[in-house]
């Protein structure tokens, strides 16, 4: 990507006696079809993915600016070549620059918007020295070599530190990679002054180095709608195991967490304990206050009681106003004592911005694999039954 526009502007066909299979007209020509595609694609994956998987938006914008930098040269002899010069460069810059702001947005960070700025203000620079001043071809191609660099080592530094390890992620960071690295070996060939006088000084080399830049800037963004549609397979699946309103496991996904935790049982012979929580009185806090207002309540219990579990244990919700627990490598004992920590917990959350409640809780332990869910969920819902006939705001043991 770096220096193509310049390369296209100092290109005359007129100058070679054969037309080669590297031939920039065809090479750009090629690349700026599929660059529309991939902007397509793109654009349809950033409308469509959920929102939690970012940065779609701005790969999509650097495509598309790759895209009008192709389209320039298409109409490269209606344009004066200095105009075309700066344009086309200054976009090819930018879609660097977006590419990076779009992978920073996927994986959590900060986007570096001064970043781009300054790369780009320091390549339009060069660009104005170049023309103006030295028309010093090595000086200009190692210019925006190394910016363009700098955009594509800082995606595979932010991959390395935060992707996931997963095929998807290895396939975009060894696309970066060779990216970087042809972009490092044209930057070293211009110091050198291996670069010849023009952009046509070496026909071969040139379209050689175009091929290479364009094809492998259009294959990041296939590595990048591969980590994206894994993120999307990742969000899919918690969503099918989680509750839309209060985030804690459903049904699916708490049946998955005791199959593991009944399989660590089978290994090491540790117990797990089932707490049954069941908000008392929940139907007149709806009557009173709305079912809007009880469903804030039942995402404050939800986060209250997790607030006051560890993180090995797993809270799921089996619709209404009722919670299970399930307590990881927890005796009976101890889970009466994590069923006492919740109520203090509901307790010390009191006066905030939802109506008091108080809950009643079911205990049962298991004790041997062979037993079954609904056998233990059983148990711990007969115990629930017994604390709501005591009184209810109470623990009782099954």
């Amino acid at each position: 990507m770096v220096e193509v526009a310049g390369i296209l502007a100092d290109y005359d066909p007129s100058r070679f006696s054969t037309v080669t299979l590297l031939d920039p007209a065809t090479i750009v020509l090629t690349s700026t079809m599929m660059a529309a595609a991939m902007t397509i694609v793109l654009f349809s994956a950033y409308r469509s993915f959920p929102v939690e998987v970012r940065g779609l938006g701005h790969q999509s914008l650097g495509m598309l600016s790759l895209t009008v930098s192709g389209l320039l040269f298409c109409a490269g002899p209606l344009i004066p070549e200095g105009l075309l010069l700066f344009v086309a460069n200054s976009t090819m810059l930018g879609a660097a620059g977006l590419m990076l702001i779009g992978t920073q947005l996927f994986y959590g960070r900060k986007p570096s918007w001064w970043w781009l700025a300054l790369a780009w203000v320091a390549g339009m620079g060069c660009l104005v020295g170049w023309y103006v001043i030295t028309q010093d071809y090595a000086l200009r191609v190692a210019v925006f070599s190394l910016l363009t660099l700098s955009f594509y080592v800082a995606q595979l530094v932010l991959l390395v530190r935060h992707g996931e390890r997963h095929f998807s992620s290895w396939f975009f960071a060894s696309l970066l990679l060779v990216q970087s690295m042809v972009l490092l070996l044209r930057f070293v060939a211009a110091l050198n002054g291996a670069v010849g006088t023009s952009n046509a000084s070496n026909s071969t080399v040139q379209g050689i180095f175009l091929l290479t830049a364009n094809f492998m800037t259009l294959m990041m963004s296939v590595g990048f709608m591969t980590v994206a549609t894994r993120r999307l397979q990742v969000v899919m699946e918690h969503r099918s195991c989680t509750d839309p309103l209060t985030g804690v496991l459903n049904r699916r996904g708490f049946a998955a967490a005791y199959r593991r935790e009944v399989a660590l049982m089978k290994r090491h012979g540790a117990p797990i304990s089932l707490l049954s929580i069941d908000l008392d009185y929940f139907k007149a806090i709806n009557d009173q206050h709305g079912h809007a207002v009880g469903d804030q309540v039942l995402v404050h219990a939800a986060r209250t009681t997790i607030s006051a579990l560890r993180e090995i244990d797993h809270v799921a919700r089996f619709g209404g106003e009722e919670f299970i627990v399930l307590l990881s490598r927890t005796t009976a004992e101890r889970a009466k004592a994590m069923a006492q920590r919740i109520h203090a917990s509901l307790f010390a959350a009191r006066g905030g911005d939802v109506p008091d409640y108080t809950v009643s809780i079911g205990i049962a332990s298991q004790q041997a694999p062979d037993e079954s869910l609904e056998a233990l969920m059983a148990r711990a819902d007969a115990a629930l039954y017994r604390a709501k006939a005591a009184g209810r705001d109470r623990s009782e043991a099954g």
